[in-house]
């Protein structure tokens, strides 16, 4: 029969019970090999938690420093006027591809990236017969947003095409931004709810890369928590111009008019995203104070009708034609003429003198002619009474 000795299990302290044998005053009697290794063991740990806590330290002052320069608290912060820093355009494409982590320097020309590549190269050379002015941007897909690699969406018209393809790019630019058509090889979806895009994009610019990514947190935070999962959508874009500007914010929303409108912001900080939400997407009321312009400028309504000229280029409002000259013109003679008996009026048409004059009068206008026509009268009677009374005066010497 054999017994099963236990062995004896070996005492290996945690760092708190080194502390307390070692700095206790009523120490535990021990031996002075184990006190030295005790010891050791103990000054191994206080050396390692100390370069540890110097690590941690110089990776907290490393982080001040990049938010100093780069995050929301850097110099230039509101140093810039930002109403008016957006350039006029109508239609906005965006182009679910990848994570913005991925993203080159510049995603729409880049080897290694060929579908944002074809699709800008695409807009570049059709430019001239896309009539409506487009942007493109990339923006990150994901479950969240219910969006995934090759989705495009379009603003403000708030459709989305699903997974475009290299091979679609020219067909989807021929169809839908030259001709204004459904695309052939796609069914378009509507979209619904507003969407945020805020830029993110490091490998272009650190300031989007450091604010972007927070931004982002909080827009997710506060839409949780006020259950507006299924109604507003946050995600990361591309460069959008204006990195000095960081945060950059997009938002595609309601105005008060129920028109989807998309709003430019800068200088947007966490502090900002409670108002951009309760305000802006809610209510569809423009921030001014962080507002960098929008899509499309609202229409005034004295602005409605915009006049082109023969060559399709807009003109200024401001501007007056010269048939307008001639309309204002008119009403003003009209406003001013002198209506005489039975309709008789010394206003008169240009137009339809010419004719009246070229058809009965060879050239003299129609009052000449009338003025004219009663000379002639007035002297046809005159010689009539002449050659009267001069009959008269012969008949009366005949009679004496």
């Amino acid at each position: 029969m054999r017994l099963c000795v236990a062995q004896p299990t070996r005492f290996i302290p945690s760092i708190s019970q080194l502390y307390v044998l070692l700095h206790s005053p009523r120490l535990i009697p021990l031996s002075r090999p184990i006190l030295a290794r005790n010891h050791r063991i103990f000054f191994r740990v206080s050396a390692l938690m100390a370069a540890q806590s110097e690590s941690f330290s110089t990776t907290v002052a490393s982080a001040d420093e990049e938010t100093t320069k780069y995050g929301f608290e850097r110099a230039e912060m509101y140093q810039k006027n930002l109403a008016g820093s957006v350039n006029p355009y109508e239609r906005h494409l965006f182009l679910c591809y990848k994570s913005h982590d991925s993203w080159p320097s510049h995603v729409e020309n880049s080897e290694s990236d060929p579908l944002p590549t074809l699709l800008a190269s695409a807009l570049k050379a059709r430019k001239k017969d896309i009539q409506v002015q487009t942007r493109l941007t990339i923006c990150e897909g994901g479950d969240d947003v219910k969006l995934s690699d090759g989705d495009v969406m379009i603003f403000p018209d708030m459709i989305v095409y699903r997974d475009l393809k290299d091979s679609d790019v020219d067909s989807f630019v021929d169809d839908v931004l030259v001709s204004g058509n459904p695309w052939v090889s796609g069914i378009p979806e509507e979209l619904t709810g507003s969407y945020v895009f805020v830029c993110a994009h490091n490998n272009r610019d650190r300031r989007c890369g450091v604010c972007g990514p927070v931004l982002i947190e909080k827009f997710k935070e506060e839409i949780d928590y006020r259950n507006l999962k299924n109604q507003v959508f946050v995600t990361a874009c591309s460069h959008v111009g204006g990195h000095k500007y960081a945060g950059n914010v997009i938002t595609f929303s309601a105005d008060p008019e129920g028109k989807i409108v998309g709003n430019w912001y800068g200088y947007v900080t966490p502090n900002d995203v409670v108002e951009l939400l309760d305000q802006q997407i809610v209510k569809g009321q423009v921030i001014d104070r962080i507002w960098r312009g929008q899509m499309v400028t609202k229409v005034k309504e004295t602005e409605k009708v915009e006049l082109k000229l023969a060559n399709g280029t807009a003109v200024p409002n401001n501007v007056i034609q010269p048939q307008e000259n001639a309309i204002e013109e008119n009403v003003q003679r009209s406003a001013s003429c002198c209506q005489g008996a039975n309709g008789f009026s010394c206003c008169r048409d240009e137009s339809t003198e010419q004719k009246q004059d070229k058809n009965k009068m060879g050239g003299l206008s129609c009052w000449t002619s009338k003025l004219e026509q009663r000379h002639v009268l007035t002297t046809v009677a005159i010689a009539g009474a002449v050659v009267t009374v001069a009959l008269a005066y012969a008949f009366y010497k005949r009679a004496r």
